[in-house]
């Protein structure tokens, strides 16, 4: 799949709903002034309230795609601290402390954490983006702490820390460098993971309110009506869709560069 989709589409697929979410707030268009349900007016016809499909796609990219990006920089900020500190620790005891309550979380299924959370803060986008956050910090830790683990031991970083240079700046600085290409690998399927869990809770109607104009909460309550206003279901869908496969086809390029360069002699 990868080989045979040019990297132009999967790069367009990605920037559209991308630019629609970045942008489409700024663009002055009222989408609160309620009509006829299901009716065809306007470009895209309205949906179930009677809003303006057109108007609700401009604004609805900030939570679906909004909450996923940063539920990612979240899970990244608190599980790659706790996978460098496990892998540079000197005490195993540390290390266990660090990593082993993560391996109980991880069976857990990340849609029904996800799901409680979501009930008990109804509507509520940052405990959803939260809450997505903390399934994915697990994986995130052991995957950071297993790309650092030789570079934290190597004789470079003994050599630094007996130069008494910090602990940041041997972290950063140096073992970092070394879990680059791996962690640039995983965002683009965590990205798209996150994507499909914010989109999956708010159309359960366990995440946002039914009235928000997030594109999962559109598609959920508008496919009564399907049949009567197709665009008011695969406007949404089709942005949604199109960043997944978008994300996905890119990540997967990703780590194939990755694999490439790692296996290519010096």
């Amino acid at each position: 799949m990868r080989a045979r989709i040019p990297l132009a589409i999967s790069v367009v697929l990605v920037v559209v709903p991308l630019f629609i979410a970045l942008f489409g707030p700024l663009i002055s268009v009222d989408a609160s002034k309620a009509g006829l349900p299901y009716a065809p007016d306007g470009m895209l016809g309205t949906d179930g309230l009677g809003r303006d499909v057109l108007g609700l796609l401009l604004v609805g990219g900030r939570t679906a795609l909004g909450m996923a990006f940063g539920a990612v920089v979240i899970a990244y900020m608190v599980g790659g601290l706790i996978g460098l500190v496990a892998a540079s620790t000197r005490h195993r005891w540390l290390d266990e402390l660090l990593i082993r309550p993560l391996d109980v979380l991880l069976p857990l299924p990340s849609l029904l954490v996800i799901s409680v959370v979501a009930v008990g803060w109804q509507a509520s986008a940052l405990a959803i983006t939260v809450a997505v956050a903390m399934v994915n910090v697990p994986t995130v830790a052991r995957l950071v702490r297993a790309a650092a683990l030789d570079a934290a031991s190597s004789p470079v970083v003994e050599a630094l820390r007996m130069q008494r240079e910090s602990w940041v700046t041997i972290q950063l600085g140096y073992v970092g460098r070394a879990v680059i290409g791996p962690v640039a690998a995983d965002i683009g399927t965590r990205i798209t993971l996150a994507v499909f869990l914010v989109a999956s809770v708010n159309f359960l109607g366990l995440g946002l309110s039914p009235t928000a104009s997030d594109w999962a909460v559109s598609v959920s309550r508008n496919r009564e009506g399907l049949l009567l206003q197709p665009w008011s279901v695969l406007a949404p869908a089709l942005l949604l869709v199109s960043f997944t496969l978008g994300f996905n086809l890119l990540a997967d390029r990703l780590v194939h560069r990755t694999r490439r360069l790692a296996v290519s002699p010096a």
